[in-house]
This record gives structure tokens, C-alpha cells and sequence, in this order.
């Protein structure tokens, strides 16, 4: 879980890798970092749902190590475990949460708040991941967690008749 909301440092508008760790800057607000940046991580699924299904997963591999090497990064540089301004394991979660999403508006808000659910919820094992799990990989993975949760019930939803 993140610590309690330290400054954000200066060093988020200065340094790339810490620019990319908060969210393009995302994570800096004062109030519900990680619920902004889940919202700016949205817009990136209108283009990765152009993607084929194969393309997209690609996408979430490729964020995901990039994901873990950003935050570990980050996270030492700024001498905590988890700022609660790293928001970029967000980003991945929502990413995880929409990739078989059908198209449209409806279903990105499903799966935002979906994905926020989990991400708050923690239920296990994402809590014991969260807990127990350190560096860029802990930072990460109880958003990938929540991010499988909620895709599993977003295309349990999408299953229902006349829904999807």
C-alpha cells in the first residue's frame, strides 16, 4: 500500500523516469493520485484497442517490465517504498482491466471503476501482495492483480445477453 502522501519532489518535472513514474505528472495531485492516474491512463486504450487482442498484450508486457524497472527506480531515488505519487502501476492495471473490453464509452467506465474497486478493495491476494511484495515488482503487482480481477468480472459482464 502507499505511504501516506508525501510532497511531491521536484525532481517529477525535471527527471523523465520520475515524470513517467507519476503519470506524465498525474500522480503530483494533492488529492487521489491513483484515481487520476487510472483516468489518465484511458485515452492510452482508444489506442491500444486499435491493436489486435495479440498487439494490445504486447503493450501490457512491455509496460509491465517497464513498469517495474520506473517504480523501483523512482521509488529509491526518492528513498520510500511505494510515494503515493507513483502512479504508473495505475496505468497498467486500467490497461490490464480494459484489454478484451468491447468497445465504447460504457465500457471504459465500467472498467475504471472496476479496476478502482479492486485497487482499494485489496481483497486477496492482492492485499497480501501489496504487503509482502517489495520494490518495483510490489509496487506494481497489486495492480496487476486488481487489473486481472477486474478484467475477469468486466468479461463476465460482457457475457451477459444483451449487455455487451
Amino acid at each position: 500500500m502507499a505511504e501516506s502522501r508525501e510532497p511531491t519532489p521536484p525532481s517529477v518535472w525535471r527527471n523523465p523516469i520520475h515524470f513517467l513514474a507519476f503519470g506524465f505528472g498525474s500522480g503530483a495531485l494533492p488529492k487521489a493520485p491513483g484515481t487520476w492516474g487510472s483516468l489518465v491512463a484511458l485515452p492510452f486504450v482508444l489506442l491500444w484497442q486499435q491493436l489486435p487482442p495479440g498487439g494490445y498484450a504486447l503493450v501490457l508486457v512491455l509496460s509491465t517490465l517497464l513498469g517495474i524497472w520506473l517504480c523501483h527506480r523512482t521509488a529509491a531515488d526518492l528513498g520510500v517504498h511505494d510515494h503515493g505519487g507513483i502512479v504508473w502501476d495505475e496505468f497498467v492495471g486500467v490497461w490490464i482491466t480494459l484489454w478484451l473490453a468491447p468497445p465504447g464509452w460504457l465500457w471504459l467506465l465500467i472498467g475504471f471503476l472496476l479496476f478502482r474497486l479492486f485497487d482499494i478493495w485489496k481483497p486477496w491476494p492482492i492485499g497480501w501482495a501489496d504487503r509482502h511484495v517489495s520494490g518495483g515488482l510490489g509496487i506494481m503487482l497489486d495492480d496487476i492483480l486488481a487489473g486481472i480481477m477486474a478484467l475477469l468480472v468486466l468479461l463476465a459482464l460482457t457475457a451477459i445477453p444483451g449487455l455487451a
